[in-house]
């Protein structure tokens, strides 16, 4: 089954720049700062420096998925710059015409350049979460014998067949359609919208991490040091 990512990449980066204040370091998006991969390819001598965003599009790429939209917003001749350092023909690049807007409105703008049925959505701060709980993720829906009425999503709590949308957030694989009906003539975050969905009887499937670390969100400086500190 072809598959479209879309990866948000749009926020104020509010959080990050006010914690960055608080401990009076240069304020940096949380998308460019550097973010530490081991390369396996030899024998995890080196470490390369890519940013969280390079990370988390390099991750989704790795799943083989049919083409990777990255919505952009605010911050984004920035952010588009440091994206051209990834050869890849699957990446599209996209822009708000409002950079003030809620993730709702960046979610919808991706899924209208979406040419597949099937939707990987995530953001773009997610470095963490590896290729396999992607591919787990899509395989869960894509297999599932009512696709369109499925959610697959990184669990929070409890894995398998949720009965609460408690604490839910990207990343998750949902029908193209079936979500573009609950994005429009909406301006909110994610986690009221994943509440209405689950309200219409869709059936969500929890899909358990690989490691602790894909249930961080990297908000804060606190939060991205903690991260780095402690990646295998």
């Amino acid at each position: 089954m072809l598959v479209s990512a879309v990866i948000t990449a749009a926020g104020r980066n509010s959080r990050m720049e006010q914690s960055q204040i608080e401990n009076n370091i240069p304020i940096i998006n949380k998308l460019l700062l550097p973010f530490n991969v081991i390369d396996k390819t030899d024998n995890g001598k080196n470490v390369l420096k890519k940013t969280i965003i390079e990370t988390t599009i390099s991750n989704v790429l790795a799943t083989d998925v049919d083409e990777c939209i990255v919505v952009l917003g605010h911050f984004a001749p920035e952010i588009r710059k440091v994206i051209a350092n990834i050869s890849d023909d699957r990446i599209k690049i996209i822009e708000n015409e409002n950079i003030d807007v809620g993730l709702s409105k960046s979610l919808l703008n991706g899924l209208k350049h979406c040419k597949n049925d099937l939707i990987l959505c995530l953001a773009g701060d997610q470095p963490t979460i590896s290729t396999n709980t992607y591919k787990k993720i899509i395989d869960i829906i894509a297999n599932s014998k009512s696709p369109n009425n499925t959610v697959s999503i990184l669990r929070r709590r409890e894995s398998g067949i949720l009965d609460s949308p408690e604490g839910l957030g990207m990343p998750f694989a949902i029908n193209k359609n079936a979500l573009a009906k609950y994005l429009i003539n909406e301006n909110d975050n994610l986690n009221p919208i994943i509440r209405k969905i689950f309200k219409d009887d869709f059936c969500f499937y929890g899909v358990k991490e690989e490691n602790n670390l894909e249930l961080i969100n990297i908000n804060d400086f606190e939060e991205y040091n903690f991260v780095l500190n402690n990646m295998i």
